[in-house]
């Protein structure tokens, strides 16, 4: 593949890639550059009408590039952006969703709201997920390096792309201690005393996963997951890691002999505490189990729906409709400011959540249904329950079913707040609505620091000449 030489950096692009252009005037996807830097271009992959590429020398750095904090950074995957300051995150977090809107729908809003950013760029997660390596994935600085390696076993991510390769993490920047004090500790006793960790390619090893859970409120859950019981081993870990960490709220672990890491169809025990652990916001209480669905940046998730909150504009008259509801956070955030809230979810475990949350919150005016939303959302099913005045709606990153969008025209409420993980396929279903709907205003909010991914909140109004 051929080299470009003294390419300017001119913009990101989506997934975390930057771009530039070819002499050739192609378009080149750079995934270790920002823009402003000035650098020789490895090409990787030709297509028709782009190429993708690796900087592999650096003639200028740009000014809004910045030492990534994490040793990680260059191989782990997680984060993109640690190389470029966060106000130039913010910056092109917010061009992408503008752009997605108008270029792939076709939509420009009356009004666009800044960028809400995250006031704690680092340590905001409060879920976090790290797998066990029986051979953890190898650095070409090790490798070149030609040292022998005493130790293969790994804890950590899974590198991008690859099922069966785990990068070891000693320290990462995404969740608040004791995560990475504990993910270290369980690492040193296995190690210690044998435990063995796993391979997916041979389906052995008895250390599979751990997760970890931290509210606001500062309660912890650890979840560890094992390919078989091992009493006298388990026991001992377990104690163990009670022992050093004695702030653990929860201490819960699977036995899991199936070949996939997913634990929705596993029993989960608890071996220490509850079963589930409380978060909180403005005075309501959740409670989140293992399996539990939550926005995984607790703080930057209370903004989120705030912004949904305002954009709703609710009185207290309205039936609102809080279709995608999850487990139902968001209806009950709203609720008191509604006559009533109806919530329409496709996970059962989710709607048991949400019933559950309601219940503990004292919230008698929200009702929640499960089902796939376009065999839910029907003419009956609005027959049964009211005509809503204003829908809020958060689909998963797919957007929403046409039946929903053709159902939402149908219907035509007041107000639809559209709450989006993927400005891409919001647009395309903003673009379906247009008929009826205008979009009065979006304001996009970054849940994920570091990374591309951005939330965009868009108001929809029905237009004054219908």
């Amino acid at each position: 593949m051929k080299l470009l030489e003294n390419i300017t950096v001119t913009d990101a692009g989506a997934k975390g890639k930057s771009i530039a252009h070819a002499p050739d005037g192609r378009v080149i996807f750079i995934s270790n550059a920002v823009p402003e830097d000035i650098v020789d271009v490895q090409i990787t992959k030709k297509k028709k009408a782009f190429y993708e590429g690796v900087a592999v020398k650096f003639h200028r750095y740009s000014p809004l590039r910045e030492t990534p904090v994490c040793e990680h950074f260059d191989y782990c995957g997680g984060c993109q952006w640690q190389h470029m300051n966060y106000p130039s995150q913010l910056h092109y977090k917010q061009q992408e969703v503008v752009s997605n809107l108008k270029r792939l729908g076709g939509i420009t809003p009356e009004e666009v709201l800044p960028i809400l950013g995250c006031e704690k760029p680092y340590f905001y997660r409060n879920k976090i997920e790290f797998s066990f390596s029986e051979t953890r994935w190898l650095t070409p600085e090790e490798i070149a390096s030609q040292e022998e390696i005493e130790v293969r076993q790994g804890l950590g991510f899974h590198i991008a792309g690859a099922w069966d390769k785990v990068l070891d993490i000693r320290k990462c920047h995404l969740q608040e201690d004791p995560s990475n004090a504990i993910r270290n500790s369980i690492k040193a006793f296995a190690l210690a005393n044998g435990y063995s960790f796993y391979n997916p390619r041979t389906h052995s090893g008895w250390l599979r996963t751990m997760m970890i859970r931290i509210t606001s409120v500062g309660e912890l859950m650890l979840v560890i997951q094992f390919l078989e019981e091992q009493k006298e081993n388990r026991e001992q870990l377990l104690d163990y890691l009670l022992a050093q960490f004695p702030s653990l709220t929860s201490l819960q672990y699977i036995i899991n002999s199936k070949p996939n890491d997913t634990i929705y169809d596993q029993e989960v025990i608890c071996y220490h505490g509850r079963d589930f652990i409380y978060e909180e916001m403005e005075g309501l209480r959740f409670k989140i189990n293992a399996k539990s669905f939550f926005q995984t940046n607790s703080t930057q998730a209370y903004e989120l729906y705030k912004v949904t909150r305002d954009f709703a504009a609710l009185t207290g008259e309205e039936l609102v409709y809080d279709l995608y509801t999850g487990t139902g956070t968001i209806a009950q955030f709203v609720a008191r400011k509604a006559k009533k809230v109806i919530g329409v979810e496709a996970v059962p475990e989710a709607i048991a959540d949400a019933k559950e949350n309601a219940r503990v919150n004292g919230i008698d005016n929200v009702a929640f249904f499960v089902g796939d939303m376009k065999q839910v959302f029907t003419e009956d099913f609005i027959a049964t329950h009211g005509t809503p005045q204003v829908i809020i709606t958060d689909p998963p990153r797919d957007g929403m079913h046409k039946d929903v969008v053709a159902q939402i025209l149908r219907i035509a409420p007041e107000r639809v707040v559209y709450v989006s993980c993927n400005s891409a396929t919001q647009a395309r279903d903003l673009a379906l609505m247009e008929e009826k709907y205008k979009v009065v205003k979006i304001r996009p909010v970054d849940m994920f620091p570091q990374t591309y991914h951005i939330e965009n909140v868009a108001l929809l109004e029905l237009r004054d000449d219908l």
